[in-house]
């Protein structure tokens, strides 16, 4: 099983890859549908990590599979852009998430 993430920043994927996550940067919701797509197809991916920000141009592709799909289980994640985070909202994620303390 691998973890695939989506995201409209480089930095967050380029901090994803160093942790040994694959993914892609895409610009656009149609680009993301496509980049989406491809990986809930491909049966190695067991985890697809999105950017808030993508999931909502994709909320209706992204809704069915969160609620029926049994792969890949379909996690939205915050990045640097986030609105309405406080400053520390990743750290505060991951802590929660993994309960790891950074």
């Amino acid at each position: 099983m691998k973890y695939f993430v989506i995201t409209d920043s480089t930095d967050t994927q380029v901090g994803l890859r160093l942790a040994g996550i694959e993914g892609v940067v895409v610009r656009d919701a149609e680009a993301a549908g496509k980049a989406i797509r491809e990986a809930s197809a491909d049966p190695e991916i067991g985890v697809l990590l999105i950017t808030e920000g993508l999931a909502a141009l994709c909320e209706e592709l992204i809704a069915p599979m969160k609620l029926t799909a049994h792969r890949p289980l379909v996690v939205e994640i915050p990045d640097r852009h986030s609105l309405g985070r406080a400053s520390d909202s990743i750290t505060r994620y991951i802590r929660g998430a993994i309960g790891v303390k950074l």
